[in-house]
């Protein structure tokens, strides 16, 4: 009988030894007295950009147009649209010829795919974007605006013309470039430089950053009068910006350097403006700097973190070439390849050889505008001593004209 007593002793002791711990593990799974529970993980927001694949970056195929950024996005699955990458713009909105051709009503939610990402948008709006077209010689069809940037990080390599867009919560920069902190005036983040004028006066001065501008560094007139920016001697040439208040004359002079990050990119080439875009009404702000300029730096965009970064590129130590003829084209008509003359520069080649504003390029040497775009209209006026036989049509008539290109600028 000794047995089944022992027996019966060691399972019960055997219960008591695993209530006793299954007791200890529940205290030790149970907050302490007067702590806060753990706090669940957050939901993912239903408006939070999401990567393919669970991933945390997405590669973009970007067009890159005289060094403006547009990249491909579709608006509910509709066919990919190109719209302009704009640090000044304050929303992402679609063109309304675009949207009217894609079936989609402005206003509304939308879904935002980019290549390796999807975007909810609560709010897609449709508004229109004077003279982008006649200045890009593209039609227009939407901007990626701040709301945009402010959740994802861009990273936009000019030199390989290539974006890649990070998940914020992911990213973290690992390179050797240059911190801006970032900060706004009037909707376009500022970016600190320094500049050696004509003169060869050092100044220190912020400039908005605007990557849709084609142009590289606009000085405002006000910001030059108070710290003698302009050269009241030597080569300065008068040329026209289509883009700036709607087209505006201008007076291009050359800057000893410039330099936002590491070392001074040299006899870089500024616009004088008269325009309030140029330094809108902040008198800190010496002016602009855009597309020209940004391209001889790889650029990380980290709205997120508050924080832009430059990386000088192998475009950094390129010349900067003015235009050589003296002519202003923008691109009109359905297919934007009428190519009109709006400014032609007084004592200038193209003035010489008898081009008027208001003539249209029907052809530059054999090739005729049907096959050329604006882009490489305006890359073929800034080589270098070519002379070029141009086809124009004035009103009902067509004659030809040879203009030989020349420096405008030392």
């Amino acid at each position: 009988m000794k047995r089944p007593t022992n027996f019966l002793v060691l399972l019960i002791i055997l219960g008591l030894a695993l209530l006793a711990r299954a007791g200890q593990q529940n205290q030790a799974r149970s907050p302490q007295r007067g702590a806060k529970p753990p706090a669940p993980a957050p939901a993912a927001s239903p408006n939070a950009p999401r990567f393919a694949f669970g991933g945390n970056v997405a590669d973009v195929l970007a067009t890159f147009i005289q060094d403006v950024v547009l990249l491909p996005v579709k608006i509910n699955d509709s066919e990919p649209s190109l719209f302009v990458l704009d640090t000044s713009a304050s929303g992402t909105s679609i063109g309304p010829v675009r949207a009217k051709e894609i079936g989609f009503s402005g206003n509304q939610r939308a879904a935002l795919t980019l290549p390796g990402l999807l975007f909810p948008a609560e709010s897609l709006p449709a508004l229109p974007r004077d003279s982008f077209a006649s200045d890009m010689g593209r039609p227009y069809e939407g901007t990626i605006g701040t709301d945009f940037l402010s959740r994802v990080v861009v990273a936009i390599d000019y030199a390989r013309e290539t974006v890649r867009i990070f998940d914020p919560a992911a990213y973290k920069y690992a390179g050797h470039g240059s911190v801006f902190p970032l900060s706004f005036s009037d909707g376009m983040p500022v970016i600190h430089a320094k500049m050696d004028t004509p003169k060869g006066k050092q100044i220190e001065a912020d400039f908005g950053m605007n990557t849709a501008l084609i142009a590289g560094i606009v000085v405002s007139q006000k910001f030059s009068d108070a710290h003698h920016v302009f050269p009241s001697k030597g080569k300065v040439a008068e040329a026209y910006d289509p883009e700036l208040s709607g087209g505006e004359k201008v007076s291009l002079f050359r800057l000893r350097w410039f330099k936002v990050a590491g070392s001074a990119a040299e006899d870089t080439i500024a616009e004088l403006s008269r325009s309030k875009m140029a330094g809108g009404d902040d008198p800190k702000i010496a002016g602009v700097i855009g597309a020209r300029l940004l391209r001889r730096f790889n650029i990380v965009l980290d709205y997120p973190h508050r924080q832009i970064i430059f990386e000088a590129n192998t475009h950094f130590h390129d010349y900067d070439e003015e235009d050589k003829s003296g002519i202003a084209v923008i691109a009109k008509g359905p297919s934007l390849k009428t190519f009109e003359v709006v400014h032609v520069a007084p004592g200038s080649p193209a003035a010489a050889a008898g081009i008027q504003t208001g003539d249209v390029i029907a052809g530059i040497d054999d090739e005729a505008s049907a096959d050329m775009s604006l882009a490489s209209v305006r890359y073929l006026f800034r080589q270098v001593g070519h002379k070029y036989k141009v086809t124009l049509q004035r009103g009902d008539k067509t004659q030809e004209v040879t203009i030989q290109m020349e420096r405008l600028l030392e």
